[in-house]
């Protein structure tokens, strides 16, 4: 083929790829909603146990004070922390007026606490902490609103839901998307070698769905709690924003995805005579070092937790592209001189 009949090609296959991608994302709109709630559950799980952890944090610190000042202990310290684990609750102090209680005590039971008396009210100027009863409230951690992400804007909450809708386009559309890249590629190839589009188009869907689910599924906990854990030691609370969040969860698992396709290439590239497996041993190292930066690159949180989440299981591919090499070794083609 030409270079005029290689773009053709190339706009060809562009355009059925858009018209894919238009499809799926008319078929998201039915579902967008349900899928930004499905998409909120990685952070909404973090962020609880953010505050739960930060919750217990603060009630043992004030219980040691009380204890040191020798009064009496509203609550248990050592089991303060499997209770809001176990109940999913966070401990909020307060302080109650005793004569303030008593009177409603007297209004809601009369004949059960009628007899008692209620000491004259202070000048609110002369009412001391230690006058006060103190206590713990306790709230479902589900029920706070820090725990959920926020839109700061009108129109943010419909942009979120074409988001969305537009990322289960893409999973729908990525078979039809990957095997039109697979036939521009196929356009370039001897007619022996063509009959690896085919077989490789399904190994090629399978990675990027397992690419994209590896960072839902297994990156997204522990790259948030690593995050969280700065905030935490640095006494800042989280305030996340929906449309933030999701630019993250967009970028990440496509990431994943594209880059777990790195076996596949490896061996496409090796049968179509570009490289040998020994060619990929003998530049492991420096495959590694842009492995590196590629991670580094594709990950959107700048954070290193996130980075050798990426980079480790792409080391691994790439060792695993070579043993498919071995395994599956090339043909030597009619066509080469």
């Amino acid at each position: 083929m030409t270079f005029g009949e290689h773009l053709e090609e190339l706009r060809s296959c562009l355009f059925k790829s858009v018209l894919g991608l238009a499809i799926g994302f008319m078929i998201g709109l039915f579902i967008g909603g349900y899928v930004v709630d499905f998409i909120q559950s990685p952070l909404t799980s973090a962020l609880e146990k953010y505050y739960e952890k930060q919750g217990v944090d603060r009630a043992e610190k004030k219980l040691e004070e009380i204890r040191a000042a020798g009064q009496a202990l509203p609550a248990d310290p050592d089991q303060i922390s499997d209770f809001v684990t176990k109940n999913h609750l966070i401990p909020d102090e307060v302080f109650l007026d005793p004569r303030a209680v008593l009177q409603q005590l007297k209004e809601a039971y009369p004949g059960k606490f009628d007899k008692v008396a209620i000491p004259a009210p202070e000048n609110i100027e002369e009412l001391q902490k230690s006058d006060l009863i103190r206590t713990f409230l306790w709230r479902p951690t589900a029920d706070d609103s820090r725990v959920r992400a926020k839109s700061l804007g009108v129109q943010e909450s419909f942009m979120i839901y074409i988001k969305a809708s537009l990322l289960v386009g893409a999973l729908l559309a990525s078979p039809y998307i990957f095997y039109q890249i697979w036939s521009f590629v196929a356009a370039g190839l001897y007619p022996n070698e063509k009959k690896y589009v085919h077989v490789f188009l399904p190994f090629s869907v399978i990675l990027f769905l397992a690419g994209a689910a590896t960072a839902f599924f297994f990156v997204f906990a522990p790259v948030l709690n690593f995050l969280f854990a700065f905030n935490r030691s640095l006494g800042i609370d989280i305030d996340p924003r929906i449309s933030e969040w999701l630019g993250f969860v967009l970028i990440l698992p496509l990431g994943f995805g594209v880059s777990f396709q790195l076996p596949l290439v490896m061996l496409f590239l090796e049968r179509i005579g570009i490289f040998t497996a020994s060619d990929y041993l003998s530049k492991f190292r420096v495959a590694i070092l842009v492995i590196f930066v590629l991670s580094m690159v594709l990950t959107p949180g700048g954070d290193p937790y996130s980075m050798l989440l990426m980079a480790i299981p792409l080391t691994l591919l790439y060792f695993g592209g070579v043993l498919l090499c071995k395994l599956m070794p090339r043909v030597a083609s009619p066509y080469d001189n």
